[in-house]
């Protein structure tokens, strides 16, 4: 029967850098879930035209978001180039 099975393919372990580096980003993630729950108050927003008044939690969850998107395009933008030279 063994000699039928396919051979498992064992999946690519981490390295300690990509181990130390997952750690780091669950421990932003909490510390930024915590922080953004604790300030629900409103707030008040100087928009280029107007004014808004959003709960702070949206704007901590906005700014964190977009912190992520720009920092994934600049690592993508960088692998890019690497590849290319």
């Amino acid at each position: 029967m063994d000699e039928l099975e396919p051979p498992k393919e064992k999946s690519p372990k981490r390295t300690g850098r990509e181990e130390s580096r997952l750690a780091v980003v669950i421990v932003l993630t909490i510390l930024a879930t915590v922080f953004a729950v604790q300030n629900l108050d409103k707030t008040e927003i100087d928009y280029v035209f107007g004014t808004g008044h959003p709960r702070l939690f949206f704007v901590i969850v906005a700014c964190i978001a977009l912190g992520v998107a720009i920092g994934w395009f600049a690592g993508r933008r960088r692998l890019t180039r690497k590849a290319k030279d």
